[in-house]
């Protein structure tokens, strides 16, 4: 940051600053950290001294705080593979069952976004195609921060939700799927092959959530890979152009992750694994009614506070799937 040609490129020159910025803040933790066992050791010292009762709920306080603290930062360290730390692409998209399934993405579109802000990470939304009646047929969203793809890709998979449909007149009992697909958003530095013949880019008016997001030329953009049938859209710009930026880089992200998964799937047959590796499988039920729990399968672990999770409280869930991770890891 001190060379003179630092800001000869503004965008390499954010990069390194956010890079000094996360090294801050490890530090920072850390600093705090110790400070904070330092006076539980205080306080420990005064209570062997006096026996003065009155400080022991402050030291149970203090030394949970610190707890609390300590697995936050754990967390962090158990997020080494190399494109953890990137942004993270994540797209909804509703099963079968109309307006119904397209609530329940809605919903948890909801509960991404609050959970993204409370971690201080930026949202952006590349593409919406909003339901006929309500919810939404599908959505992709850029969320920007520090290890967003090493804790999002904790969600990846099929979300079922069991509850009374506010739709059914008869207020009869309705389950709804929706498939989560998280994505690292992938740098320029990292290669990926994709031969212009290979590409069928669409070109279409935008049909975003209305008024002045809605344009009035075709500026929204679908870009086909042929070889392998995936598909990206990008809508969010008013310019084709940038849009069509987008969607390559959304295009090499989708491609980038095929590719790890694939490496995944190898690995698990060279350890004779049967299990199931994708986001095809359901990994968490929300039951609203007859009763209230959300419960994830892969991890069993569950809360019966509902509504606070669909506002965002996601990461005892992010939690406990991460460790369960780094447990299969260190017993391969």
């Amino acid at each position: 940051m001190a060379m003179p040609n630092f800001w000869d490129d503004n965008e390499a020159a954010q990069a390194v600053i956010g890079e000094v910025n996360v090294l801050k803040d490890a530090v920072t933790a850390i600093q705090q950290m110790e400070t904070a066992y330092e006076d539980i050791e205080v306080m420990m010292d005064l209570y062997a001294e006096e026996e003065d009762e009155s400080l022991i709920p402050d030291i149970v306080k203090e030394t949970e705080a610190l707890q609390e603290r300590l697995n936050e930062y754990e967390l962090q360290l158990l997020l080494s593979q190399p494109y953890d730390r990137k942004n993270a692409m994540l797209e909804l998209h509703p099963g079968a069952g109309g307006t119904e399934s397209q609530d329940w993405a809605d919903m948890l579109l909801r509960m991404y976004t609050r959970w993204a802000e409370k971690q201080g990470f930026k949202v952006e939304t590349l593409d919406y195609l909003p339901g006929e009646e309500a919810g939404v047929k599908s959505v992709t969203l850029l969320i920007k921060g520090h290890n967003a793809y090493g804790y999002l890709k904790a969600e990846k998979g099929v979300h079922r939700l069991v509850r009374i449909s506010p739709f059914d007149s008869s207020g009869r009992r309705h389950t709804s799927f929706v498939s989560c697909d998280v994505m690292p958003e992938i740098d320029d530095d990292i290669e990926i092959d994709i031969k212009p013949d290979e590409l069928k880019i669409d070109t279409y008016r935008s049909s975003g959530a209305g008024g002045q997001h809605v344009n009035t030329t075709d500026s929204a953009v679908r870009i086909t890979h042929v070889p392998t049938g995936v598909v990206v859209t990008c809508q969010t710009e008013r310019s084709q152009i940038k849009n069509r930026e987008r969607a390559m880089k959304m295009l090499r992200s989708k491609l980038y992750e095929r590719k790890i998964q694939e490496q995944e799937e190898e690995a698990a047959k060279l350890r004779g694994e049967q299990k199931e590796i994708g986001w095809g499988s359901q990994i968490r039920s929300y039951v609203f009614h007859p009763y209230s729990m959300v419960k994830d399968h892969r991890t069993n672990h569950e809360t019966g506070n509902v509504q606070a999770v669909m506002d965002g409280e996601l990461t005892p869930f992010i939690d406990a799937y991460l460790r369960q991770q780094l447990g299969h890891t260190a017993q391969s």
